[in-house]
């Protein structure tokens, strides 16, 4: 008989037996009748044509070849089965799991160092957080190479599922000793500073100035670059001032070399989105990281 004519089911039937050293007893652990359970044995001792089991007083004694059988058989139906449960039910103290976040600069500062306090208790839970080009998320999500991401609002596919985590609101963040340090800080103050803009791209506006420009004012941009920590580091070293989301900028201001202000417009904030493949947005463990992830917003 060729393996592809072998019902595997008939291996756990084997399996059974061979721990209960019963047909009774293996037949109340399945959940199936003794004739049943007969009729398994039966088919696999034409199968391996040997007896497998032969009766000892009230015990199903192994034959040889059972014994050899069992020990080449038994890891691999194991890692059959937590294969099976993995998609019925996760327990994160227990199943090993690496889970792929796309985080962009300022996201990992603001969510990792919480969400890896929260995964303290889950020795068997690994994070790999990676920078993935915008244009390519969705692609990455639908190939399973990531898992999630976290970003501002952008347009996607219908197979692509999101959710709003949180709104972060813009402040403006200068060194301690700025002449404009205050505590209200004037529209005239705010275009007459030197600022600092963070942008992955090598020119344009950011979303602060298209509302500035609606308003008919302009500010002077002395530096473009990539990073916040950057930004922030020659914001501690000059008077340069940053308009940033306010939740890096508390992150930042805690080291006490910083004054955070409030805009003197209403400034857009940024709104924070969690995307997944709606593909696998039922599978246990991406469903329970998920939660880890809200809770953390």
């Amino acid at each position: 008989m060729a393996l592809n004519r072998l019902d595997l089911n008939l291996l756990h039937v084997f399996d059974t037996i061979y721990r209960e050293g019963s047909l009774t007893r293996a037949a109340k652990a399945l959940h199936l009748t003794q004739p049943a359970v007969s009729h398994s044995l039966s088919r696999l001792r034409d199968h391996f044509n040997d007896p497998l089991f032969t009766r000892q007083g009230n015990q199903m004694v192994p034959t040889p070849l059972a014994r050899r059988f069992l020990e080449s058989m038994r890891p691999g139906l194991t890692q059959i089965q937590n294969s099976v449960n993995q998609f019925h039910a996760f327990d994160p103290a227990t199943q090993r799991k690496t889970y792929s976040l796309g985080l962009r600069d300022i996201l990992e500062s603001t969510f990792l160092p919480e969400l890896m306090k929260r995964l303290t208790e889950y020795p068997e839970l690994e994070v790999v957080s990676q920078r993935i080009a915008r244009r390519e998320m969705e692609t990455q999500l639908a190939a399973g190479k990531l898992d999630f991401a976290v970003d501002v609002l952008l347009p996607v596919s219908n197979q692509t599922a999101h959710e709003l985590l949180r709104r972060d609101r813009l402040v403006v963040l200068a060194r301690k000793g700025h002449p404009i340090a205050r505590d209200t800080l004037t529209m005239e103050d705010y275009l007459n500073a030197r600022h600092v803009l963070v942008s992955s791209r090598t020119e344009g506006p950011g979303i602060e100035d298209f509302e500035l420009s609606r308003l008919g004012v302009r500010r002077n941009i002395r530096l473009r670059c990539q990073h916040y920590f950057a930004a922030c580091r020659v914001v501690e070293e000059t008077d340069l001032v940053l308009t940033m989301p306010e939740t890096y900028a508390r992150i930042i201001a805690g080291r006490d070399g910083f004054v955070i202000m409030t805009p003197p417009a209403d400034l857009p904030g940024l709104d924070v989105h969690l995307y997944w493949h709606k593909a696998y947005e039922k599978e246990p463990a991406l469903t329970w990281f998920r939660e880890q992830l809200k809770r953390i917003a």
